[in-house]
């Protein structure tokens, strides 16, 4: 385990490292002796940093969610990061590529939530009677660390690799869709590029979802009432280059668009 004073120059290095948009060796190369808890916590100094200059938090993201990405990463559980208000995008609006380092693309099926989440206890159940609707998601994402060579705790520490995310028009009721046997096609250019099902995320994205509130809870962290939350993507991630615009199609669900310049 780290020392607080460690902690606190990793956390500012990634936080320059995403400023300068110069990426920085890999934290676990430094300090091979780094673990969960430093790597949350180091995650956690950026994310309180970020809401002291004025940004909110509005939701949360769930990554390694897929079991062959838990494999890769050689863990037997998902990670989690924060989604901020000034990392959202839109579909009218073309990303601007330089702005990031290593940008991808995942497809999601998002959840916004009515009713906070129980903490600790939280069930699929809970998770269910709280959310208001699914809708079609991209998450962009990225790395602070040179050429994707992460390992669990770089990309923990640096909030999960996640950089961004857009959402659809569509809402749909979790009572009129089975949330587990939703296709899900993504195209680059018109080319697809991408295909899968919603229930490659744990074989359900609620169980994702209720990971991570009870996962929160140990940092004192709750999902509220209003919260969008990312569970893990349907899809293998896709690079980003500037012209590319990609679609995600859901089925049953509708589509979401976002394009990069």
């Amino acid at each position: 385990m780290l020392d607080a004073k460690t902690r606190a120059e990793l956390a500012a290095d990634l936080a320059e490292a995403e400023r300068s948009r110069t990426a920085i060796d890999p934290l676990t190369a430094g300090h091979p002796d780094i673990d969960v808890v430093d790597a949350y916590e180091i995650q956690l100094l950026n994310i309180r940093q970020r809401v002291a200059e004025g940004a909110r938090v509005v939701g949360h993201k769930v990554g390694l969610s897929s079991e062959a990405m838990q494999k890769m990463m050689n863990v037997d559980e998902p990670d989690y990061g924060h989604l901020l208000d000034e990392m959202e995008v839109f579909e009218d609006v073309p990303v601007k590529t330089s702005a990031f380092l290593y940008p991808r693309v995942e497809v999601e099926v998002g959840f916004i939530l009515a009713d906070d989440l129980p903490g600790a206890g939280c069930t699929e159940d809970d998770v269910l009677a709280a959310t208001a609707a699914f809708v079609p998601s991209i998450e962009l994402i990225d790395t602070r660390i040179k050429n994707w060579q992460i390992k669990l705790c770089d990309t923990i520490a640096d909030n999960a690799s996640s950089a961004g995310w857009v959402l659809g028009k569509e809402r749909v009721s979790p009572k009129d869709i089975d949330i587990r046997t939703i296709d899900a096609v993504l195209t680059c250019n018109g080319e697809v590029v991408a295909e899968g099902r919603s229930d490659a995320v744990l074989g359900n994205p609620v169980t994702a979802v209720a990971w991570l509130a009870r996962k929160v809870d140990s940092f004192g962290v709750r999902l509220k009432a209003g919260d969008v939350v990312l569970p893990g993507s349907c899809t293998r991630a896709i690079d980003a280059r500037p012209g590319d615009n990609f679609v995600a199609d859901f089925a049953g669900l509708g589509s979401v668009r976002l394009t990069f310049e």
